[in-house]
C-alpha cells in the first residue's frame, strides 16, 4: 500500500494577538504556584517591604495573595503594572548590565494575569486612601488598605486547563510555595515573613534586629534551617578580589541522601548555577561518601557587572563575566573551611588515670590483632612515618614514599587533657582503636584514618612533583574528534602532557594519541581522551591536573595504609590520634567513609539505663 502524504497548506506570517503572546510567556515565568508567590515577593521586596505575608488557598491554585507594606504603587501607575515589559527597575542597557533589583523585566505580572483572575490594591503615602485595579475589567476602584500592595491571584490556568493538569497535589504545590518563601527569607534576615495556607498559619520568620548584619544573617539561618543544620556546619566568611562568599556550609559527615538543603544566592538573589555547584562538589572531593549531597547555605556577593541576571525569564540561572575565576575562587574558600578537622578542636579537660603514658621509643605508630594493652613495639613492624609498605606507582612513587620519612622521632604532647581525641586504651578486632576523651569514648578505624594521613602527606610531597610519568605509545591512537575537541586539544595541551598524554590534531576531525599515564596502563584510552577534554573545557586545565593526579595519590595512599589484623602498641594507637588531629580533612577517608566517632557518657549511660 502506497502512503499517502499530506501537506499542510503554507499559512501566511501574521502578528500574534497580545493575549496569546503573553500566555506564550507565561509558559516561561508561570510554572506552578511557587513561581507566583517569587515573582510577587521579588516585587515586594523591590518595594522596600519590611514585612510580607504570603496566603494561600489549594496550595496556591484557587488563591495566592501577597501582602506587603512596602511603598505602593502610585495611581497613575497602577494601570502600567500590568502591561508587559513595563517595569520601574531599569530604563537603559546600562541599568540592565548592572542592575540590583530581584525583578526588572516588566512580564511577571502581565504574565500570570493572562493565565489567572488577577488584582492589585495599593495605597502611596502621600494617597488619601487606596486604590484597587482589577486585570480583566480595567477600572480603577477606591478601597481600604493601609501603606503598601496586595496582589490577589485566584484559579491559577483557568484558562488554560492543559496546564493545570500538570499541577502536582495541594500538598506538593504548598510544600514548592514554601522554599519559594524559605528562599527569600534566608537572603533578607531584616524582612518578616508569614505564609498562611486555608486560614492557618504554617510559617513565620520575623524580622532580625542586630547591630550586625552577620549576626542578623546567622540568626535568620538557624531559624530557618534548623539546629541540626547549625550544629552539623561551619560558617564561612571571605574576601577574594571582588567576590565576597559567606554562609555555612555543611560538614562532610553530615551529608544528606538528597540535595534539599542545597541553597546559592548571588547579591541576594537565590540562583542555580552549575559552575558554583560544580565548585562547590569539587570542594567537597574525597570526603563524601558515594552519592551523598553536601548541606549548605552559602551568599556570594559580587558587583552587578560582573555577573548577567537577564540569562532566562525566570531569573534562576546566571552568567558571570569570569567563570573560571569565580570557579576557582569558592572551590579554594569551601576547602579551606573543609581542611579543618573536628579531631583538632579542644576539648575540656577531665581526670585522667594516674599512671604514666609508657614512653615512645618508635619514630611512629605501628600496626594489632585483638584488644591489646601497652607493651613493646613489635620489631617486625617497619618503623616509617606513613604506611607498613611502600604504594605502587614506580620509581617516582617509591621517592614521593622516601621523602615523607621523618628524620627523628616526634616527640608526644605530655598533656593528655589538651587532646581532642584523647589517650589510646585498646584495640578491638584488629581493626578499631578505643580512646577515652572528655566526652567519652573515641573509636577509630585505623585503616580509614591512616589512609587519610597517608594521602594528605603523598599531596604535599606532590604539590611542585611536575607531570605525571607517561608511557609513549609504540603505535598512536587515532579517534574521531568534534571541533570542539580538537580545539580544547589544541588549546590546553601542555595540561594533557602534564596529565601524562600527548594528544595532537590529525585532521579537523581526528585526533592523534602518543603517550598515556604510566599509571593507567589498561585505560581505555579513546574514552580516557574524550572524557579529560570535556573536563577541560567545563573545569579548566588547573582543576584537572589536581583532580587526576589525586585520584593517583589516593589510589597509592590506600595501597600503603596499614590493613586490618595488624597489631598495634597503646603507644602507637596514641601516636594515630595525634596523627590525626594534626592532619587536614582526617574526619574523613579518601572514598569519604569516616574515620571516628564519638561515643558520649550520656550515650553510654543511656545504654546501661543510668539515672534512670
Amino acid at each position: 500500500m502506497n502512503a499517502v502524504l499530506s501537506v499542510t497548506p503554507r499559512r501566511p506570517i501574521r502578528e500574534l494577538p497580545d493575549e496569546l503572546v503573553s500566555q506564550i510567556a507565561a509558559g516561561e515565568v508561570v510554572e506552578r504556584p511557587a513561581s507566583v508567590v517569587r515573582e510577587l515577593v521579588d516585587n515586594a521586596l523591590d518595594a522596600g517591604a519590611s514585612q510580607i505575608t504570603v496566603r494561600l488557598a489549594g496550595g496556591g491554585v484557587r488563591a495566592t495573595v501577597v501582602e506587603d507594606d512596602g511603598a505602593g504603587i502610585p495611581a497613575d501607575e497602577l494601570p502600567l503594572a500590568l502591561k508587559r515589559h513595563a517595569t520601574s527597575k531599569i530604563a537603559s542597557l546600562a541599568e540592565l548590565e548592572s542592575v540590583a533589583t530581584m525583578g526588572f523585566r516588566g512580564e511577571a505580572l502581565a504574565a500570570i494575569a493572562s493565565v489567572a483572575d488577577v488584582s492589585i490594591t495599593s495605597r502611596t503615602a502621600g494617597a488619601a486612601h487606596a486604590l484597587r485595579l482589577d486585570a480583566r475589567g480595567g477600572e480603577l476602584q477606591p478601597a481600604a488598605r493601609g501603606i503598601g500592595t496586595t496582589v490577589e491571584v485566584r484559579e491559577l490556568f483557568f484558562n488554560t486547563p492543559a496546564r493545570r493538569k500538570f499541577l502536582k497535589s495541594d500538598a506538593t504545590e504548598l510544600a514548592h510555595a514554601l522554599d519559594a518563601v524559605r528562599r527569600h527569607a534566608l537572603a533578607r534576615p531584616d524582612v518578616g515573613f508569614a505564609v498562611w495556607h486555608e486560614g492557618r498559619l504554617v510559617a513565620q520568620w520575623r524580622a532580625v534586629v542586630a547591630p550586625l548584619l552577620d549576626d542578623a544573617a546567622t540568626q535568620r539561618l538557624g531559624d530557618v534551617l534548623g539546629a541540626d543544620f547549625m550544629a552539623a556546619s561551619r560558617a564561612l566568611a571571605v574576601q577574594r578580589g571582588p567576590l565576597a562568599l559567606s554562609g555555612r556550609v555543611g560538614r562532610p559527615e553530615a551529608a544528606r541522601s538528597r540535595a534539599d538543603q542545597q541553597y546559592l544566592f548571588v547579591n541576594g538573589r537565590f540562583v542555580r548555577d552549575r559552575l558554583v555547584a560544580h565548585a562547590i562538589r569539587a570542594a567537597y572531593d574525597d570526603q563524601l561518601h558515594g552519592s551523598r549531597q553536601p548541606a549548605y547555605a552559602l551568599f556570594l556577593q559580587i558587583a552587578p557587572e560582573l555577573v548577567d541576571v537577564n540569562v532566562h525569564p525566570t531569573k534562576i540561572e546566571v552568567r558571570f563575566r569570569d567563570g573560571r575565576a569565580v570557579h576557582g575562587a569558592v572551590q579554594a574558600a569551601l576547602q579551606d573551611a573543609l581542611a579543618i578537622t573536628r579531631a583538632a578542636e579542644p576539648v575540656a579537660a577531665m581526670p585522667w588515670p594516674a599512671a604514666p603514658l609508657p614512653e615512645r621509643t618508635a619514630p611512629m605508630w605501628q600496626p594489632a590483632l585483638g584488644l591489646v594493652e601497652a607493651r613493646e613495639p613489635s620489631p617486625a613492624w617497619p618503623r616509617t612515618a606513613s604506611a607498613s609498605a611502600a604504594p605502587a606507582g614506580g620509581e617516582a612513587g617509591l621517592a614521593t614514599w622516601a621523602a615523607l620519612r621523618p628524620a627523628a622521632p616526634m616527640p608526644v604532647t605530655p598533656e593528655p587533657a589538651a587532646w581532642p581525641l584523647g589517650r589510646a586504651i585498646a584495640q578491638v578486632g584488629g581493626v578499631y582503636v578505643l580512646a577515652e576523651n572528655a566526652q567519652g569514648l573515641v573509636i577509630v578505624d585505623m585503616h580509614a584514618a591512616h589512609e587519610r594521613i597517608v594521602y594528605e602527606r603523598l599531596k604535599a610531597a606532590q604539590a611542585g612533583a611536575g607531570r605525571m610519568p607517561a608511557q609513549p605509545l609504540l603505535v598512536p591512537v587515532s579517534l574521531a574528534a568534534t571541533p570542539a575537541e580538537v580545539a580544547t586539544a589544541e588549546a590546553e595541551a601542555e595540561a594533557l602532557l602534564e596529565l601524562g598524554l600527548d594528544v595532537a590534531p590529525l585532521s579537523a576531525a581526528t585526533l592523534a594519541v602518543r603517550s598515556r599515564p604510566a599509571a593507567l596502563p589498561d585505560a581505555d584510552l579513546a574514552e580516557l581522551t574524550r572524557s579529560v577534554l570535556a573536563e577541560l573545557q567545563a573545569v579548566g586545565s588547573s582543576r584537572l591536573v589536581q583532580r587526576s593526579r589525586d585520584a593517583l595519590l589516593a589510589t597509592m595512599a590506600c595501597h600503603g595504609a596499614v590493613r586490618a589484623n595488624r597489631r598495634l602498641t597503646v603507644e602507637e594507637m596514641n601516636a594515630l590520634l595525634r596523627d590525626m588531629e594534626a592532619t587536614e580533612r582526617a574526619d574523613q577517608c579518601n572514598h569519604g567513609r569516616p574515620t571516628w566517632r564519638q561515643v558520649t557518657m550520656k550515650d553510654l549511660d543511656a545504654l546501661f539505663l543510668r539515672g534512670r
